[in-house]
């Protein structure tokens, strides 16, 4: 039983045995061939591989070679345009250079002619100083004057016809100019009218709030300074603060505004109790304090003036000029001044006295906004008067006081001599009795230091210098050339309010004794 079952379990794994050796060699014949089959598929890719960079290999060089060609070429043709252009410039450089040698032979040339000529030159000119010194001995010799003393001779001659014709020639024309302007008589009477006797005009304006103690200044600071910050921006002032004792002073371009501040400050002191509310209700208060003094002031100036039928806003404007100086001067005093004086002369002279008043009352007018509106005073009165649709006799009077423009009436030209006779008397404008007395000192001084004089006065406070000549030493023609060169110097070298009269007096006396 044993050994059937190990001959049955051999033959069992003979079989296996055999199975797997049968499969070994089936797998064994299928792997070769396609082995050779693969690889005979190789051959063939890599026969085709070889053929295709072959192909590419050709096509690449064929390429590369019509490329080398392109550019052997394009350098070609490169090369042949520089070298052109190479042989064009040196072809033109030559012909500079030719043309350079040409004009420097011809430019040697021309300096050797010119070395010639001025050696010529230089030697004609010694002969000509030769013959001119000789000649000038000669002169002296046959004259019996040194060069000197003829030269100071023909200068004394030339000057004495030079200074007649000259004064006659003056006197020619301004002899013609008053026959052919006498329109303008008028206007040396107002000129020659004596200046007339008034007030004095001059006012300070220093705008200072007094304080009844020190501690009122920390009040009106206020904490962290809120106090002051409010006033200062409410009224458009800056308030100095400082070491001055019991005062506050308050600063400010526009004189309204300060006049605004000055009453609200000093109200609030009086009342003690300062603070942002409390000032802005005195600062209204005090607006409408300065708009009503304003309205009064320019209404009692028109009604001082015998002015009627002035614009209410002409009249703000006038009460404006209350607040208003210019050295010193009120300039609503010294309009009301000006349409007094203006008007008096008119009267006097036969002329409008009413466009006269009305025009020296108004001839200021601009000064009202000149710190508000940008331009000079006399362009800002005239719009204003256009605008309130003044008479153009007023608006001419007002633009023609600074000989802006020319005179057209006798009237301008009254306000004018109203408006300097106001400004320039003395105690108008502010002026220190040193400067004046100094100012003076200078008109006789400016005066004296002509040759031929003998005496000279500054009178009429300064407003005209008289000058006494010496008759032996000065003619009647040459006091009219003299009165206009001491006119143009005293123009030059002095600075004087209005206008100063040069009057040159030439007196002859001949006196004999009979016995």
């Amino acid at each position: 039983m044993l050994l059937p079952a190990i001959l049955q379990w051999a033959l069992y794994i003979l079989g296996i045995l055999l199975a797997c050796l049968a499969g070994y060699l089936i797998r064994k014949h299928i792997g070769e061939g396609k082995i050779n089959q693969a690889e005979e598929q190789a051959k063939n890719i890599l026969i085709d591989a070889q053929r295709d960079a072959e192909t590419t290999k050709k096509d690449l060089l064929n390429e590369a070679k019509d490329e080398i060609h392109r550019l052997r070429n394009k350098v070609t043709d490169e090369n042949n345009r520089r070298q052109q252009s190479l042989e064009d410039m040196e072809k033109r450089l030559l012909k500079k250079e030719e043309t350079i040698d040409r004009k420097s032979i011809s430019l040697e040339k021309k300096e050797e002619h010119l070395i010639k000529e001025i050696e010529q030159t230089n030697t004609l000119k010694e002969e000509a100083e030769e013959l001119i010194s000789q000649r000038l001995k000669e002169l002296e010799r046959i004259s019996g004057l040194t060069q000197d003393e003829g030269k100071q001779l023909l200068l004394n001659e030339l000057e004495s016809e030079i200074t007649q014709e000259s004064a006659l020639i003056i006197k020619e024309k301004e002899q013609e100019v008053k026959d052919e302007v006498q329109k303008y008589a008028k206007n040396a009477i107002a000129l020659a009218i004596q200046r007339i006797a008034a007030d004095t005009v001059t006012e300070a304006t220093v705008s200072v709030v007094n304080l009844p103690n020190e501690e009122m200044k920390g009040r009106i600071i206020g904490r962290e300074g809120r106090n002051i910050r409010a006033i200062e921006s409410l009224t458009g002032v800056d308030l100095i603060i400082d070491d001055t004792p019991e005062a506050v002073v308050l600063s400010c371009f526009d004189p309204i505004r300060r006049e605004v501040a000055k009453i609200a400050l000093e109200r609030l002191v009086t009342d003690g109790r300062i603070h942002p509310t409390k000032i802005e209700e005195a600062t209204e208060k005090a607006k409408q304090e300065v708009d009503a003094t304003i309205k009064e002031s320019g209404e009692q100036a028109a009604y001082d003036t015998g002015i009627h039928g002035l614009h209410p806003e002409l009249i703000k404007y006038l009460g404006r000029l209350k607040y208003r100086t210019s050295y010193g001067q009120n300039v609503l005093k010294h309009s009301v001044e000006v349409a007094h004086i203006a008007g008096l002369l008119a009267e006097q002279i036969g002329a409008d006295v009413k466009t006269a008043k009305r025009g020296g009352l108004l001839h200021d007018i601009g000064k009202s906004i000149d710190h508000e509106v940008e331009g000079p005073h006399v362009e800002l009165g005239v719009n204003l008067a256009r605008k309130y649709r003044e008479n153009e006799a007023v608006i001419h009077c007002i633009e023609a006081h600074h000989y802006d423009v020319e005179f057209h009436s006798v009237e301008a030209i009254l306000v004018q001599a109203a408006d300097a006779i106001s400004a320039a008397r003395p105690g108008a404008r502010r002026e220190t009795v040193e400067s004046y007395i100094k100012r003076l000192e200078q008109l006789e001084a400016i005066a004296n230091s002509f040759d031929g004089i003998e005496k000279s006065f500054a009178v009429q406070a300064g407003r005209e210098v008289r000058i006494i000549v010496k008759p032996e030493q000065t003619s009647e023609a040459e006091t009219i050339l003299m009165a206009r060169n001491i006119k143009k110097k005293i123009e030059t070298e002095l600075d004087y309010p209005g206008q100063i009269k040069v009057n040159v007096i030439r007196e002859t006396r001949a006196v004999e004794y009979a016995k």
